[in-house]
């Protein structure tokens, strides 16, 4: 659960590489870039390391080939999609100043890479206070990948077909996980749903979870979370919402506790999937709550 991420490039993947660094909102275009203390030329030496990097193996599809600038403070990598379609990744850091000074996060989205495909980006180390000294580690801590084609649209244009889904960031308490999917038409035409959302939950190997149980009814879990009632049938008019909640628990009792980060999601028969990262650390309870679809009143 998140509380609060080579041959030469041809002119196509070219168009690809990311040179903006910093953090990134998930499902914001990557393409909002600029200077980064990568773009230094020559690049300054430097003693930071790349943890796990260089010429060592990947983490899924994700490599730092080098750490530039006069205290380790930006990173470039490379992002090679092993499957046969493009994908979507999120990659999140972890910048270890060499001066003691807290471990920093930072992410960056690559909005689309082309399978079989390797592309080069950059991230720098969120900003420090002077004196941070050479001996930068820098390690690869998540990666999240979605096919292009199913990625959540919070925001940006309207996909073609006409409704964004996505998740929140959830709230969890005491073991209880409760995530909300969301549903917005932006299309020209009332979008008419009626019932649950229907979900395949994916390891994180893309893999389905065949094991896990889908409970439609949020009570079936956990009362008072919202996602309960029965399934009405809803008409949602041009800029309207609706939500559905996911809802779950972490205990862990025997067995093998299991994680699974996607959810692919369809809105209603027949609509196309979306893939969305919920990340859900299920324990060993092998079961999942979704409520049904209800109208979001606040627009």
């Amino acid at each position: 659960m998140r509380a609060t991420p080579l041959p030469p490039l041809s002119a196509v993947a070219a168009a690809l590489l990311l040179t903006a660094c910093g953090s990134q909102v998930p499902g914001r275009s990557s393409d909002e870039s600029g200077p980064t203390t990568c773009d230094v030329t020559p690049p300054p030496k430097s003693t930071a390391t790349a943890t796990g990097g260089g010429h060592g193996p990947e983490t899924d599809g994700v490599r730092i080939t080098d750490v530039r600038g006069p205290a380790g403070d930006c990173a470039v990598f490379q992002v090679t999609n092993h499957h046969d379609r493009p994908f979507r990744y999120t990659v999140t850091f972890r910048f270890r100043p060499g001066n003691g000074t807290a471990p920093v996060n930072a992410s960056r989205v690559l909005a689309s890479v082309a399978p079989k495909a390797t592309v080069t980006g950059t991230v720098d180390m969120p900003a420090q206070p002077r004196g941070t000294a050479d001996g930068t580690q820098v390690e690869v801590v998540e990666v999240r990948s979605v096919p292009t084609e199913e990625a959540p649209a919070p925001g940006g244009p309207c996909p073609p077909s006409g409704v964004r889904v996505y998740t929140d960031e959830g709230d969890a308490a005491m073991g209880l996980r409760v995530v909300s999917l969301h549903l917005e038409n932006c299309g020209t035409d009332t979008y008419h749903i009626e019932g649950y959302p229907r979900l395949s939950v994916l390891d994180d190997a893309h893999r389905k979870v065949e094991w896990l149980r889908i409970l439609h009814d949020g009570s079936s879990v956990a009362g008072s979370t919202g996602a309960d009632g029965p399934p009405r049938p809803l008409g949602l008019k041009p800029g309207e919402r609706a939500h559905a909640g996911l809802v779950w628990r972490n205990t862990v009792l025997s067995g093998t506790p299991v994680n699974a980060p996607y959810v692919r999601v369809w809105a209603k028969p027949g609509a196309a999937p979306v893939m969305v990262t919920p990340e859900l650390d299920l324990g060993t309870t092998g079961k999942l709550a979704v409520g049904p679809w209800k109208r979001t009143e606040w627009q």
